[in-house]
């Protein structure tokens, strides 16, 4: 018909894939809200049951997309096995440190630990992988590290929450690159693994008298049953879309969640941050500027290279 224009199919599966990456990171920042809701639960206890919830839940998926055969390949051989475990362990050092962070006050400090991946990826590609680096990511990670100094200095203390975040996730990342499977097959082979060791300590804690289910509130019990879907769902909306993405316009995308996280620890909580903090956290903002813009100045040089081929 004429006058009517046929969307590109391709710019259509890049919008699709866009906002369900952006509603993933869009969650994944949200979460401390659901968190808070669990605070007469120990941290150790909440990720247990994350882990039995959350396995719970990909398993159904996965028996839904009949996709069984994908988990193969991450429990076939003693390295494969090894790599996801030790991922496993990772992410629940990750989950762990978060959660308890999160309820006991220090939502913008959790914040910063994700401003601060992108960053720590640049320079662990740099020390681990030899990756040879741009003047400009050089600049990036020393204003970030300038940050750090800064809060070591003027605040009085390491933010060792932001550090153990940036790195735990770092490292984690680090591993799946070397991981044969896809996210959601990965999140569940690593689930997997760790389910004996979570569900053990849930029944030692329920027949112990110091567990949660059965000895808290119903409106509590709903959100502790329900840690399953939390995790999973921004997973699989960050799946979809980083498949139909750029990396480039997913690395733009990452910020929402630390900047929600950031919004809410000062807006809604109403944690401290004083001159200092917000003088850290502008030299890394800083260098998260000048790495962005290199990101992409690096990306549209190599697009036109490769056209002009």
């Amino acid at each position: 018909m004429r006058g009517l224009t046929i969307p590109d199919r391709s710019s259509a599966q890049a919008s699709s894939g866009a906002l369900a990456a952006a509603s993933a990171f869009f969650i994944w920042g949200t979460v401390p809200l659901y968190w808070k809701q669990m605070t007469a639960v120990s941290a150790p206890e909440l990720i247990a049951h994350r882990i039995v919830w959350s396995l719970v839940f990909l398993l159904g998926v996965t028996a839904g997309q009949r996709n069984f055969a994908a988990l193969r390949p991450g429990l076939a051989t003693p390295r494969a096995f090894g790599l996801n475990l030790l991922a496993g362990v990772l992410l629940t050092l990750n989950w762990g440190v978060y959660v308890w962070a999160v309820n006991a006050g220090h939502v913008i400090e959790t914040s910063l630990g994700y401003f601060l991946v992108p960053l720590i990826n640049v320079a662990v590609g740099a020390l681990v992988l030899h990756e040879k680096l741009r003047p400009a990511q050089w600049t990036a990670i020393g204003l970030a590290g300038a940050g750090v100094a800064l809060l070591l200095l003027r605040v009085g203390h390491i933010p060792w929450i932001a550090l153990s975040l940036a790195c735990t996730w770092t490292s984690y990342g680090l591993l799946k690159k070397k991981s044969a499977l896809g996210s959601l097959a990965g999140l569940t082979v690593e689930t997997l693994q760790l389910f004996p060791f979570a569900a053990a300590a849930l029944l030692w804690w329920h027949f112990d008298g110091t567990g949660a289910l059965g000895r808290i509130d119903g409106r509590t019990q709903t959100f502790v049953l329900s840690a399953g879907v939390v995790t999973a769902v921004p997973l699989v909306l960050f799946a979809y879309g980083a498949r139909r993405i750029r990396l480039t316009s997913l690395g733009l995308l990452q910020y929402i969640a630390p900047s929600v996280q950031f919004v809410i620890g000062l807006f809604v909580y109403h944690e401290p941050f004083d001159t200092a903090r917000l003088q850290a956290f502008g030299l890394i903002w800083i260098g998260l500027v000048v790495y962005t813009a290199d990101a992409f100045w690096a990306q549209r040089n190599f697009l036109q290279k490769t056209a002009g081929a």
